[in-house]
């Protein structure tokens, strides 16, 4: 398991290794498997398809570019409605469902150009911050932004890793 990154840099690595080792069993899944339920949901007792893990991934980095573009647009950090407008973080299960919704059309190809481009755009905004915004001062309560930017890239990618690594096992 990776450390949990402290700087610009253990960040923009952090996001690129886990990033790439995710692809690479992505990679190994079959195509006419990638709609079946067949991983663990994101609310106990559910299931999922691997698409609806890309969308999971897709919707979380899409919305932490949201939350960004807001700040970019003039809106004050404690007006930005988190995790999302009429979502709390005590409901994340009913936001990653309403993920699943709102990429429900897309294939796997699709989800994936998707999530590679949500990324590099992820990768661009770190770039264009240093160590100090990053890390420097809390960003969303007690949290820096650098640590609210690897809350939903890294680690979910490493933990989408571990679930996709276990079904694939049993294939």
């Amino acid at each position: 398991m990776m450390a949990i990154p402290n700087s610009k840099q253990e960040l923009l690595e952090a996001i690129t290794t886990t990033y790439a080792k995710l692809t690479q069993e992505l990679a190994r899944v079959p195509p006419a498997l990638a709609r079946d339920p067949v991983l663990e949901g994101q609310v106990a007792g559910t299931r999922m398809s691997v698409c609806d893990l890309l969308a999971y991934l897709v919707g979380w980095n899409e919305l932490v570019l949201h939350w960004h573009a807001q700040l970019r647009d003039g809106k004050r950090i404690e007006d930005i409605a988190f995790p999302a407008e009429g979502f709390t973080w005590n409901a994340l299960g009913k936001l990653a469902q309403r993920f699943y919704a709102d990429y429900a059309e897309l294939g796997m190809d699709d989800l994936l150009q998707r999530l590679e481009q949500a990324k590099n755009r992820l990768l661009a905004l770190v770039d264009a911050h240093d160590d100090a915004q990053l890390y420097g001062q809390p960003w969303y309560t007690h949290y820096t932004m650098g640590r609210m930017i690897q809350f939903n890239t890294s680690s979910p990618y490493a933990n989408a890793r571990t679930r996709l690594r276990a079904w694939l096992k049993t294939l």
